[in-house]
């Protein structure tokens, strides 16, 4: 299998240095901190093989990650069309679309989640599938809590889960028309 060149773009956040990798026709194809930089090369190298693609700094800004850095400076709505592209399997790609449709700032359970994508049995997989999601904040597994409203596990650490969480709530309650719901 040839390489797929994919571009490394990193933008600073109030939470962190986020990688954000692009393929050249701009999708999405992982988004990570860059101190859990080796998870994402981890996920990487587990949906394209070894020598399945090839990592390169980004020149210049893209789209998603003007998209992203809009998202942090509380346009939440930014990015909700971006376009991702990911492997997994298929249960895990379901899982990840079905994120994309909970509203920035709102929450649902790990159960409820199971419940909306027909496999009400499923709970685990839906847990294993969102923390194998490799495009965090655009594919936005932060939003899933437990049954009892508690923050669960999220690869970035539970205070960004929390930030992130706070963060949409804030931008989407105050009265700036930046803020556009999703």
């Amino acid at each position: 299998m040839a390489d797929l060149p994919l571009a490394v773009h990193e933008l600073n956040t109030p939470i962190g240095e986020l990688l954000i990798v692009s393929d050249r026709e701009g999708n999405i194809r992982a988004v990570d901190w860059r101190d859990h930089e080796e998870r994402m090369q981890r996920l990487l190298r587990l949906h394209y093989g070894s020598n399945g693609f090839l990592l390169q700094p980004a020149r210049g800004l893209d789209a998603a990650t003007l998209a992203i850095d809009r998202y942090f400076k509380g346009e939440i709505g930014a990015i909700g069309e971006l376009p991702i592209k990911t492997g997994g399997t298929v249960f895990q790609r379901y899982v990840w679309r079905a994120l994309r449709d909970i509203p920035g700032g709102d929450t649902i359970s790990y159960g409820k989640l199971a419940l909306r994508i027909g496999r009400p049995g499923a709970i685990r997989a839906v847990g294993l599938a969102n923390a194998a999601n490799p495009i965090g904040i655009v594919v936005p597994c932060h939003r899933v809590i437990g049954a009892d409203g508690a923050l669960r596990g999220y690869g970035g650490g539970l205070d960004r889960k929390a930030w992130l969480l706070a963060h949409e709530r804030a931008a989407l309650a105050a009265p700036n028309e930046s803020a556009v719901r999703e």
